[in-house]
């Protein structure tokens, strides 16, 4: 399967309301494929998760293109059950709470509203122990949820959906042929194994676990005499030295009890703090 340059439509898509790393819409995205023809690989025009100039030699690199786009009816899960059962769908959901963003294993049916923040994409569904599901794709890497995919609950009587996955819903179309395939690149070398993650150091007494972030829980002047650690990797310290804020939400508002997030989504979203862990 071919991955598609997310950077490319980062920083060259200007339709509508597409605005970088401060967000856009999906149909927006689709419009800018169609009008430049095609789209690039994620190989050739890679994901920077940053702003930046548009390369036009890589957005002339035209690898796949589409006809057109549809919108499925909003708040209708059974529409957008038939759009799915015949091709994954861009869907947009409420991502910043706290127990979606932890969310591990097993069908969600955590705390989540409609105040739709992120774009992910529903690729299947199905029935586990009588509870209805959506599978969805994530962006946010295979170590999160199951291997990068959420199952979230189906048909929840409530015509938004679970976190308002039925409210902004659409597909591309096809129908046409594809642009000419480039020349074929000579084969890489092959990647070695990534080595056993280590702790993470926070002084010579006290360490925390890989995948966390050292926080200092309690100091004195510029000396850290308590440690805890924060349950995300490269996550913000908060000043109240109790609680952190993911990478993806990194600027601390500790009276509202939340992080602000400056990210690649459908608009900017809030996250709830984490607890720092003794």
């Amino acid at each position: 399967m071919v991955t598609l340059s997310e950077q490319e439509l980062v920083e060259c898509d200007t339709n509508g309301q597409s605005s970088g790393c401060n967000g856009g819409l999906m149909d927006d995205a689709f419009e800018f494929i169609i009008k430049n023809g095609g789209i690039d690989t994620e190989d050739d025009y890679p994901y920077k998760a940053i702003d930046g100039r548009c390369d036009v030699l890589r957005k002339n690199a035209k690898v796949v293109s589409i006809d057109g786009f549809e919108d499925v009816p909003e708040n209708d899960e059974k529409s957008l059950q038939k759009a799915v059962a015949h091709q994954p769908v861009s869907v947009a959901i409420e991502a910043g709470g706290r127990e979606l963003q932890l969310y591990h294993s097993g069908v969600f049916s955590g705390r989540c509203g409609t105040q739709l923040d992120h774009g992910v994409v529903a690729v299947g569904y199905g029935t586990e122990n009588g509870k209805d599901y959506w599978i969805v794709r994530n962006s946010w890497g295979p170590n999160w949820g199951e291997a990068g995919y959420l199952r979230m609950e189906r048909n929840i009587n409530v015509t938004s959906g679970k976190c308002g996955i039925a409210m902004m819903s659409s597909y591309p179309t096809k129908k046409g042929a594809n642009p000419p395939k480039p020349a074929p690149t000579p084969p890489s070398p092959p990647t070695p194994p990534p080595p056993v993650a280590p702790d993470h150091v926070c002084d010579e007494n006290f360490s925390c676990p890989a995948g966390s972030t050292c926080c200092c829980s309690f100091g004195f002047r510029n000396l850290c005499l308590v440690w805890g650690c924060c349950p995300a990797e490269g996550a913000t310290c908060c000043k109240d030295h109790s609680s952190c804020c993911p990478p993806d939400y990194p600027v601390c508002n500790v009276r509202a009890g939340t992080c602000s997030a400056y990210m690649c989504s459908l608009y900017i979203a809030r996250s709830h703090l984490y607890l720092v862990l003794s």
